[in-house]
C-alpha cells in the first residue's frame, strides 16, 4: 500500500466533518436523515420540528372547542376540516422528527411523554383562551396567518426531510387563512354586538400574537436557538424580523376593517423603516411556555387522555407491522 493510500484511510477528525458539514450548508445543499450530521445540528431539529409537530396538535384544541357551536352548518363542516388539518401537521412533523430521534434511541412516545410532564412546549398562543366565535375567527387569520410567515421562511432550510413537510403545511395553511379572514370579515361587517366581539378578541389576542414569534435575539451571536438555527441555515430571518413582517401584513387590515389595535406606542417609522411597539410581557412568556398558560393544565390533560384512550390502535398496528 502506497503513502498516498494510507493517508486517504485516515478517518476524518468530528471537526474535520463538520467542516465539511457546514461547507455544504453553505454552498445550498440539502442533508437527508440518513447523512452525517453534528450532534447540535441533530439536536436543534429535534428541538425545533418536535415543537412545531406538538403545535400542530395543541394548536388544534382552541377550535376544536367550537366545532359544536359554530353558528351555522357551513362554518361547523370549514372549522372540522381546519382541526383534521393541523392534526395531521402535527403528525407529519412528528414523524420527520422521529426519524431524527431514532439514532439516540428515542421514538415519539419520548415526545409525547415529554409534552404530558412540560418538558416539550409548544406555541404561547395555544395556551391561551377562545371563550368567543370571534376568538376562532382571530386565530385562524392571524395565528395562522404568523405561522405562514414562519413557515415559509423555514421552507428554505437546510433539512431536506423537514423542507418537504412544510410544502403540505404551509399549502394548507394558506386556506386556513383565508377561512380566518373570511370568518374576521363576517364579523367586522356584522351588527354592533358582533363588531364589539372581534374587538375583544383582537386586544385578547394582540399580546399572544406579539409574542408568537419570541424575543430579539441576544448581543452574544451563537448564544441562543435562535442563533443557532440561523448558522445552520435552518431559519434565515430572526425573530424580530418576522414580528416587523407580521405588523406590516396585518396592523393595516385591521385598521381598514375599522378595528383599533391595543397598542397606543404602535407607530411606523418612516426613516427607519420599522414599527415601533410596546415590549409584551416576556416573563409571562416564558411561563406561558413552561405550560403555566391560561389553558395548560386542561389541554395537556384532554391531549394525555386521548393519547391514553387510544393506546390499543398503536399497539394493533404494532403487532400487524411485526407479523409482516
Amino acid at each position: 500500500m502506497t503513502q498516498a493510500a494510507q493517508v486517504a484511510e485516515v478517518p476524518l477528525t468530528t471537526e474535520e466533518k463538520k467542516a465539511q458539514f457546514l461547507a455544504r450548508i453553505d454552498r445550498g445543499e440539502k442533508i437527508e436523515a440518513n447523512d452525517w450530521m453534528p450532534d447540535d445540528y441533530r439536536q436543534a431539529l429535534i428541538r425545533l420540528i418536535a415543537m412545531h409537530g406538538i403545535s400542530e396538535i395543541m394548536g388544534a384544541f382552541p377550535e376544536k372547542e367550537w366545532v359544536p357551536k359554530a353558528p351555522t352548518l357551513h362554518r361547523k363542516l370549514a372549522i372540522m376540516a381546519k382541526v383534521q388539518d393541523e392534526m395531521g401537521h402535527g403528525q407529519l412533523l412528528i414523524r420527520v422528527a422521529e426519524d431524527l430521534m431514532r439514532p439516540l434511541g428515542k421514538t415519539r412516545e419520548h415526545i409525547m411523554q415529554d409534552l404530558f410532564a412540560k418538558r416539550q412546549r409548544f406555541h404561547n398562543v395555544f395556551h391561551m383562551e377562545a371563550p368567543t366565535w370571534a376568538d376562532a375567527a382571530v386565530i385562524a387569520w392571524l395565528v395562522d396567518g404568523a405561522a405562514i410567515l414562519t413557515q415559509t421562511m423555514l421552507l428554505e432550510g437546510s433539512y431536506a426531510p423537514y423542507a418537504r413537510a412544510l410544502k403540505r403545511v404551509v399549502q394548507e395553511e394558506s386556506f386556513h387563512a383565508k377561512h380566518g379572514e373570511s370568518l374576521v370579515l363576517a364579523l367586522a361587517e356584522g351588527n354592533e354586538e358582533q363588531r364589539a366581539m372581534l374587538q375583544e378578541s383582537i386586544n385578547r389576542w394582540w399580546e399572544p400574537l406579539l409574542m408568537f414569534f419570541g424575543p430579539a435575539s441576544k448581543k452574544e451571536v451563537g448564544t441562543t436557538h435562535q442563533d443557532i438555527n440561523t448558522r445552520y441555515k435552518l431559519r434565515s430571518k430572526s425573530n424580530e424580523e418576522l414580528r416587523q413582517e407580521f405588523l406590516s401584513k396585518y396592523v393595516p387590515h385591521i385598521w381598514q376593517m375599522g378595528m383599533t389595535v391595543p397598542d397606543e406606542a404602535l407607530r411606523y417609522d418612516e426613516k427607519e423603516g420599522a414599527w415601533h411597539y410596546a415590549q409584551p410581557d416576556w416573563g409571562k412568556f416564558r411561563q406561558i411556555i413552561d405550560g403555566n398558560g391560561p389553558c395548560s393544565e386542561e389541554r395537556i390533560r384532554l391531549r394525555q387522555a386521548s393519547y391514553e384512550y387510544n393506546c390499543w390502535v398503536r399497539e394493533a398496528l404494532g403487532a400487524e407491522a411485526d407479523v409482516s
